[in-house]
């Protein structure tokens, strides 16, 4: 059965965003926690940070939150920390993938170096276990000390599985689901945390989350081989470049010619861009893109269904569309 196909009319920013101020709170929270008496801690802070971003994970914290009735001031400081650990795994991430763009900017490790960036990413996991300790809530200890533990599980598993054609598809979802979609999860548990929410709605609240996140990466696996190198903020090809058996090769590989699972075998053992055009026409014609995308949709589509424990509000509603622009996206 088909997934059905969301709204892809692209909502008014506004329409999607009511936390103008509760995010210029967290701004400001991450401006001061960022602050260390070493100088280049705060350079490279400042850098990732500032290189702006969706902030999704703050915003589901906070929307979570809102919808379920909570707005104390903790709900500020998780924000920020869902953002700091996010921004230490990108850190990690661009050092181990040996990146060198991202949000359209050098990366970190392109600018300071190697060594730099991944002692800054530890930083930023310290500095947000700190806070942690503020909230002064053992269930916030444990859901961000789960997240964080799965997420560095999910770096090793895609380090074993890089430069593996014969990964399969099932096995590549559980790298998403630990790598991508449980800070995703944790972000909009974490809501519910904060609102005492039952456990069931707790747990409504993390499938949204998880099936979200899930729904980001499988769309960023897609522009990876139809986005433009401007609007991602990310070069092309990538993935391509570094051997990273993602869900459209992985798809082509299993409608693909005898000859054409060959090349993308050997494009996906070997990494590089050297036969780029000829993957392109690959995925294009065995449909593995719109596979990929209706995968998303799917996932998008469980996220929506997660929010009926929600009561009506405009932070429901916001959900909702966070659900379409994740899958509606060219960036």
């Amino acid at each position: 059965m088909r997934p059905p196909v969301l709204n892809a009319t692209a909502p008014d920013p506004s329409a999607i965003d009511p936390l103008d101020e509760a995010m210029r709170r967290v701004d400001d929270v991450i401006r001061e926690r960022l602050a260390s008496r070493v100088v280049l801690v705060n350079q490279i802070s400042q850098y990732i940070v500032g290189a702006g971003g969706k902030r999704i994970r703050p915003r589901l914290v906070l929307l979570f939150s809102e919808a379920l009735g909570f707005d104390g001031p903790e709900r500020h400081e998780l924000a920020a920390i869902v953002e700091f650990i996010h921004t230490a795994t990108l850190l990690h991430d661009d050092v181990v993938d040996e990146s060198a763009l991202r949000r359209g900017r050098a990366t970190a490790n392109a600018m300071f170096g190697n060594a730099a960036s991944v002692l800054v990413g530890d930083f930023l996991y310290s500095r947000a276990f700190q806070m942690m300790v503020s909230v002064n809530r053992m269930r916030v200890l444990q859901v961000l000390a789960d997240a964080t533990n799965v997420i560095a599980e999910g770096e090793v598993l895609q380090l074993m599985n890089m430069h593996d054609p014969d990964l399969a598809i099932d096995d590549y979802l559980q790298v998403i689901r630990f790598k991508t979609a449980k800070l995703f999860e944790a972000s909009a548990r974490l809501g519910a945390v904060l609102a005492e929410a039952p456990a069931e709605v707790e747990e409504a609240a993390a499938a949204y989350g998880r099936s979200l996140g899930t729904a980001f990466q499988l769309v960023d696996d897609l522009l990876d081989y139809e986005g433009d190198s401007h609007e991602l903020g990310k070069n092309v090809g990538d993935d391509l470049r570094e051997g990273k058996p993602t869900l459209p090769l992985l798809v082509a590989m299993t409608r693909a010619t005898h000859e054409e699972r060959g090349v993308v075998r050997e494009v996906i053992e070997r990494g590089g861009e050297h036969r780029l055009d000829e993957i392109l026409a690959i995925v294009r014609r065995t449909g593995a893109l719109q596979a990929t995308r209706e995968a998303a949709q799917a996932e998008a589509e469980a996220a929506r269904q997660a929010l009926a424990v929600l009561p009506p509000s405009r932070a429901r509603e916001a959900l909702l569309e966070l659900s379409v622009r994740a899958v509606h996206r060219s960036s």
